[in-house]
């Protein structure tokens, strides 16, 4: 159920693992997870805080602009990034 709610951590967790491992080894990684973060909710007694759906996106920033623009070269374009609010 964790990895079909979206806009949560382990749905983000479950589609990155699944690429490099396979569904079933990812659901079993995703479980391991779970397991670890109920064990310190319980532990610490704190809240459990969702991290979000782009924890991943927002950890990488920066090699995922590298990635993107490397694959758009790649197929023969010429990129050039600005910040949007200087596009608009």
């Amino acid at each position: 159920a964790a990895v079909r709610s979206k806009k949560s951590y382990f749905y983000a967790q479950y589609h990155r693992l699944v690429r490099r491992l396979g569904k079933k080894k990812a659901i079993v990684a995703v479980a391991h997870s779970l397991l670890i973060v109920i064990y310190h909710i319980l532990k610490d007694k704190l809240p459990y805080h969702e991290l979000g759906a782009d924890y991943f996106d927002r950890l990488n920033l920066t090699h995922i602009k590298r990635h993107h623009i490397k694959r758009l070269e790649g197929l023969g374009y010429k990129v050039t990034l600005e910040p949007l609010e200087a596009a608009a």
